[in-house]
């Protein structure tokens, strides 16, 4: 996908470091392709502007006085325009670096980078794509999986920690083989009580049936969980 040069983009500036704004102005001004049609050094100013002219693209910095750039992303992403962002930082932090894309950036430039590598995200950014220097691509993507794996395990918790302590039993004797007749003999309640509770453990670890809740148990560890939880009762 290519942008028609013969329309010049729209551009807004938001950045405190009033010399910095100024001075990726007069670069896109210099380009001819870009029409800077407003700069704000504040954020509050900037999201205004934004909403005002609808601009092709606003290059937002990360580390602002009144609000961070995080929350200027975010609320230009409230006001439902089509307006692409691309964060400017000083940092390269990977954290920063995923959240400012998590909450709608498109592209994240460092502002020690090369006047043509801004050039080159904003270009990328406008005709569709994800922008990330290559310097920080991979540090990007390993914090991502991180981020994953370490989301996952906070559902799986939050999802085992969700059943009952009888749920809890019930799965427990799933896990170790036993039908639902002998589940009812174990635990003294009638088949219909093991076939409820059963269903709240499918709606609960979101399953579907009772191979998979005895999947999902032993995957993460329910069995050596119950284990542990009763050694040090």
């Amino acid at each position: 996908m290519h942008r028609d040069f013969r329309k010049k983009a729209r551009i807004v500036l938001i950045d405190d470091n009033y010399e910095h704004l100024m001075g990726v102005k007069e670069l896109l001004n210099l380009e001819g392709c870009y029409d800077v049609v407003q700069t704000s050094t504040n954020v509050n100013t900037g999201v205004n502007m934004v909403k005002k002219y609808q601009p092709d693209l606003v290059l937002v910095d990360m580390n602002m006085p009144d609000k961070n750039g995080l929350q200027a992303i975010h609320e230009i992403q409230r006001l439902g325009i089509a307006t692409k962002v691309v964060a400017l930082s000083a940092y390269d932090d990977a954290d920063l670096i995923f959240r400012a894309m998590k909450v709608g950036a498109r592209g994240y430039v460092l502002k020690t980078m090369a006047s043509a590598q801004l050039i080159c995200a904003i270009e990328e950014v406008l005709s569709g794509k994800i922008y990330l220097p290559s310097a920080l691509s991979l540090r990007f993507f390993e914090y991502f999986q991180k981020s994953v794996r370490e989301e996952e395990e906070t559902t799986t918790e939050e999802l085992l920690s969700s059943l009952t302590q009888r749920e809890e039993e019930v799965l427990d004797l799933l896990t170790q083989g036993y039908g639902y007749n002998e589940v009812s003999s174990k635990l003294y309640i009638s088949n219909t009580t093991v076939k409820t509770h059963v269903n709240n453990i499918f709606q609960k670890l979101q399953v579907k049936d009772r191979t998979q809740a005895v999947l999902y148990a032993i995957r993460h560890g329910f069995d050596k969980k119950r284990k542990a939880k009763f050694v040090s009762i």
